[in-house]
């Protein structure tokens, strides 16, 4: 038994800090995956939303603390107590998200792993068999050290995982496991491979057969039933592949900008999810940044999920004039765990990030000035293979027009963009009689 214990110990303490330190690496992160967990759709106690943060502080610092403590020896029963009611709760939690399929990732490993849900429960479930093995041999649980060594290890590891999670909330996480990191590139990020696992559904179909209802299951193809249909219900067998990069976009009120300011050199990005919420230290260095950008040819905009009064009422406030951008909130929190937060990218590649506690550390050397970007226009048009305009078009007499061809193919408007810095959504391709 007692070799069975110290395994277990080990064990146990070793994931407790390793899945608390990764969680207290991003507290941030796991605050919004618990927003998730209150939300009304999932456990409905949205009172305990804006306390987020500070419940995410205080159990991965103590997740952190009682694996320490456990491996340590320190005040077993305590201990042993403790991990035994976290992981009831965590245990409960998984299984209620999984049977239910309210939440898809338990942020039990940050965005360093990503467990399914029903596979989170049966982490838990080890985790509760290893630990209820700790509860029943508890008297084998003996310090390492002798009294005074051990009191001081159990209170530097309270200090230094305080400390840890106040300087990942002040800068930015130390280790970074997203797809906006340093070094990764936005537009690769949302590429899907060609040869990318597709989802496969099961479909339900109902029928009313001779005044019975009769179900048939098919991978999506209608089934030949002689009777009236009711209904049919889809249902994921399998989960295709899912890019990186998800809900990220740039757009103004009438057209998608993404690919145009993803393929712009010297690009200073500002990330702020809420203007509304914008901490006031951070906004007041926006001007300094938006100088200094420009006066060594950067080009500088910003991206919310604001509405445009709160865009206004900002640009007013701090005395900027960048323009605004909008995005998916959540792909905003994402990006960068600051509001607000600064990037600077190079045709989509990552390659400064910052707090706004930070933003004096951005380096910005004076860079070649860019060409302004053509004018953006809804259709590129072609005569005879010619790059023309829309005037020049319609002035064509319609008796000299061979064909009219109109493309719509994203991949080749994509390219078209790419090499002239232009946003067409589409191409009109003209050839006239010889």
């Amino acid at each position: 038994m007692k070799a069975i214990v110290s395994i277990s110990r080990i064990l146990v303490g070793v994931l407790f800090i390793f899945s608390g330190f990764i969680k207290l690496n991003d507290p941030l992160g796991f605050s919004y995956k618990l927003q998730e967990y209150f939300s009304p759709d999932v456990l409905n106690i949205p009172f305990l939303e804006p306390y987020a943060l500070i419940i995410s502080i205080f159990v991965v610092v103590f997740e952190v603390v009682l694996g320490v403590f456990l491996l340590i020896g320190y005040k077993p029963k305590f201990t042993v107590w403790s991990l035994l009611l976290m992981i009831l709760f965590f245990t409960f939690l998984t299984f209620y998200a999984a049977y239910f399929e309210k939440v898809k990732d338990c942020g039990c490993f940050g965005d360093f792993i990503k467990l399914k849900p029903w596979e989170t429960f049966w982490k838990d479930v080890a985790l509760l068999f290893f630990i209820l093995i700790l509860f029943i041999g508890v008297k084998y649980i003996n310090p390492v050290f002798s009294k005074l060594p051990t009191t001081i290890l159990a209170l530097l590891s309270f200090v230094i995982s305080l400390w840890f999670g106040y300087h990942v909330l002040m800068h930015l996480p130390t280790i970074d496991f997203r797809a906006y990191a340093i070094g990764k590139n936005i537009q690769e990020g949302m590429l899907i491979p060609e040869d990318a696992p597709k989802p496969i559904q099961e479909y339900s179909w109902k029928f009313n057969v001779n005044g019975e209802e009769k179900i048939i299951k098919t991978n999506g193809s209608y089934p030949s039933v002689d009777g009236e249909f009711l209904e049919v219900e889809t249902k994921v067998i399998q989960e295709g592949y899912t890019p990186p990069v998800v809900d990220f976009s740039i757009e103004s009120a009438d057209e998608d900008l993404t690919t145009h300011f993803l393929e712009q050199e010297n690009l200073i990005l500002v990330v702020s999810y809420s203007l509304e919420s914008i901490e006031q230290q951070g906004a007041l260095k926006l001007k300094a940044l938006q100088d200094k950008a420009r006066k060594n040819n950067y080009q500088i905009i910003g991206l919310t999920a604001s509405g445009e009064d709160a865009k206004k009422r900002i640009n007013e406030a701090y005395n900027i004039d960048f323009n605004w951008y909008l995005c998916d909130e959540k792909a905003l929190k994402t990006v960068v765990r600051s509001n607000p937060g600064v990037l600077e990218l190079d045709k989509g590649l990552v390659q400064q990030k910052v707090h706004w506690n930070d933003i004096e550390d951005l380096k910005l050397p004076k860079v070649a000035k860019q060409p302004e970007p053509k004018k953006a226009e809804e259709i590129a048009y072609f005569v005879n293979g010619e790059p023309s305009t829309k005037v020049e078009v319609e002035a064509i007499d319609s008796a000299n027009i061979e064909s009219v061809n109109v493309i719509k193919d994203s991949v080749q408007i994509k390219e078209l963009n790419a090499l002239n810095k232009t946003t067409y959504k589409g191409i009109i391709e003209i050839e006239l009689k010889d």
